[in-house]
């Protein structure tokens, strides 16, 4: 497994990073010993970079792969926005992950310099932290390149932010504000500042599971993304995305478990449609039609963070 430096700044991990929102209540809700024995065959396999949140509910199962690795490098979201809320989310992942130490702390899901702005208690607090040894890197996840932008001139601040974790595929799909080419060119930017960049869906959110293979060439050869976070929720997954970073074909039985349909949104028939995901969904994907959520799937990215904010929980990644 290829090992890069996450850009000036960040540590050194594993170019395929295991992400485990696909293993959280949003997705496939495995229980947390079997999210760990999964995040555990991968580091067996060379993948020492986890990507979670406090969003995703998957600190137990990166806790109990800890025990086993403690030398993963673990990459965790916040959406504090002031110095209380970021210290009680240190303290979360600090407890929840069974270590004092993060290696990555990013505020999740920027839009723009004014949501940065907005968030400018938190990442002090970061930065302090950082200071003081406590947490290795930060920066932010986006699907916006306004976001991306805004990182670059406002991380100054800071000292430079280390990490930016910007939704970039071959098709330019989930992009909120813009189109591929101008994430390309707002992530070269960065990288050029000496910040490390983490990509995220390169399927599209499943819009291109028909070619893996070309999705994932993309992310691995643009010269600006140093690591690239996949969703996996069966070992079959991991074998397929291993052999493919390792520039390897993958084995018959990893391609046949991997070619199944695409993942999909389920709305349950309690929707009552209230419109909290209507709000929630950055990508425009939901409406509310006849009392119930109706889902694009043509717009849809499949992040599930929909299904965080549903009071009842009706909306899931199947």
């Amino acid at each position: 497994m290829r090992r890069v430096r996450m850009g000036a700044r960040g540590p050194e991990v594993s170019s395929l990073c295991f992400g485990t929102l696909t293993l959280g209540r949003l997705q496939r809700d495995l229980p947390a010993e079997e999210g760990a024995e999964l995040i555990c065959y991968a580091a067996g396999q060379g993948v020492d970079f986890v990507d979670t949140a406090e969003l995703y509910g998957t600190y137990p199962h990166v806790a109990l792969a800890l025990r086993q690795h403690p030398g993963l490098k673990i990459c965790t979201k916040t959406y504090a926005h002031d110095a209380d809320g970021a210290a009680r989310s240190l303290e979360k992942a600090q407890e929840g992950l069974g270590r004092a130490y993060i290696d990555i702390f990013l505020l999740h899901e920027q839009q723009s310099l004014h949501t940065l702005r907005g968030h400018e208690g938190a990442l002090r607090y970061f930065a302090q932290k950082k200071q003081e040894g406590v947490i290795g890197a930060i920066g932010i996840s986006t699907h916006c390149v306004a976001a991306v932008q805004a990182a670059v001139s406002f991380g100054r601040e800071f000292g430079g932010l280390d990490v930016i974790h910007p939704l970039i595929n071959r098709e330019g799909l989930g992009i909120a504000d813009g189109t591929r080419a101008e994430m390309e060119e707002a992530c070269a930017a960065a990288k050029s500042e000496g910040i490390g960049i983490l990509a995220m869906k390169a399927l599209g959110g499943g819009h291109l599971i028909d070619a893996p293979q070309s999705a994932f060439a993309y992310v691995m050869a643009a010269p600006f993304i140093d690591a690239v976070a996949v969703g996996m929720q069966s070992r079959a997954e991991v074998d397929y995305n291993v052999a493919v970073w390792n520039r390897q074909s993958p084995d018959a039985l990893a391609r046949a478990a991997c070619a199944g349909a695409p993942r999909r949104m389920m709305v349950h028939d309690w929707c009552a449609g209230c419109g909290d995901c209507q709000a929630r969904c950055v990508q425009r994907a939901i409406t509310i039609r006849d009392g119930r959520a109706q889902i694009n799937s043509e717009v849809c990215v499949r992040c599930g963070y929909c299904a965080a904010d549903c009071p009842e929980f009706c909306i899931k990644v199947i």
